[in-house]
């Protein structure tokens, strides 16, 4: 059995520290950055909501505080402006059922559609969707995509009468407010800020692309990437999946550890679905789409 990570006491300080590092470091590419290179800003910027947003992740797992509203306090400002956090943790703890993982409506992360909905859709709207399956697509159109199909069920959600969603959007949308303030208030220009963001949520994109597959074992659905690179550390080794999965509780920086410790074990638990680095998946499936679009495991009715 794998080593399971305890809950303890006290602050996590290493994940506070990077939390206030990410928002510094987020002002000075704004205000100091921004007026000597642009591009660079720009670039500095798409990692900074990269790293946010990896960090939004490790905040709605309990990190770095045991009270849930002081680590919801640290993400009040949405650095890429296009998820509300509430609604965010809500989804995506939805998400952790693993045995709904892939699942074209249950699991709200699913990158599958239902095969008879695939089958009544035109060829326009399945030519997006294909060129989406590829990583390049994925990088390029998917935040698009996905924040157009995010919006589109929220709507549904709130007509419905869903009560979680429309506070959740209006205390985003403060939070957006403040933040672009805060980017008009510099030398970086909107278009520049817009621009880096969409660059974030496409690197995000490398992390989501793979995460998970459709298999009968629910634990052979969700993947490992052994690389400890540079996006590796950019997603605080969420590459890790299948060990992140089976810890949830546990912090980001105990990742690495549990794999080493129990390698086999999470190899042979997620039926070897596993790649060695972000190079291979770069070289595998750029241009490749690794799943088709409608789920081919799906059971109708």
């Amino acid at each position: 059995m794998p080593e399971r990570w305890t809950e303890k006491g006290g602050v996590e300080w290493i994940t506070l520290g990077l939390i206030v590092g990410c928002y510094g470091l987020w002002l000075v590419a704004l205000f100091w950055l921004a007026e000597l290179s642009l591009l660079a800003a720009i670039a500095a910027v798409a990692v900074l909501g990269a790293l946010h947003s990896s960090l939004t992740h490790e905040v709605l797992h309990g990190h770095p505080f045991r009270s849930r509203r002081l680590n919801e306090a640290l993400m009040f400002l949405p650095l890429t402006l296009a998820f509300p956090y509430n609604r965010f943790r809500d989804l995506h703890l939805a998400h952790h059922r693993d045995s709904r993982l892939t699942d074209p409506y249950d699991d709200p992360e699913s990158n599958y559609l239902d095969p008879a909905f695939w089958e009544g859709m035109p060829r326009w709207k399945r030519t997006i969707f294909e060129l989406n399956n590829t990583l390049l697509g994925r990088i390029l159109i998917g935040p698009a995509l996905g924040q157009i199909r995010f919006m589109a069920c929220e709507w549904k959600l709130a007509r419905e009468g869903d009560r979680s969603v429309w506070p959740a959007w209006a205390l985003h949308l403060a939070g957006v407010t403040i933040v672009l303030g805060i980017v008009a208030a510099s030398p970086m220009p909107i278009w520049a800020y817009l621009v880096a963001i969409y660059a974030a949520l496409g690197i995000l994109k490398i992390r989501t692309f793979l995460e998970h597959r459709a298999h009968e074992d629910k634990r052979g659905r969700t993947v490992i990437v052994e690389s400890r690179g540079p996006l590796a550390w950019l997603f605080l080794f969420n590459s890790l999946h299948v060990v992140h999965h089976m810890n949830p509780r546990a912090p980001w920086y105990d990742m690495p550890r549990f794999y080493r410790q129990r390698r086999d074990f999470y190899r042979a638990t997620n039926h070897g679905y596993v790649y060695r680095s972000y190079a291979e998946i770069f070289r595998r499936y750029l241009l490749k789409a690794k799943d088709p679009v409608p789920h081919p495991l799906w059971r109708r009715g």
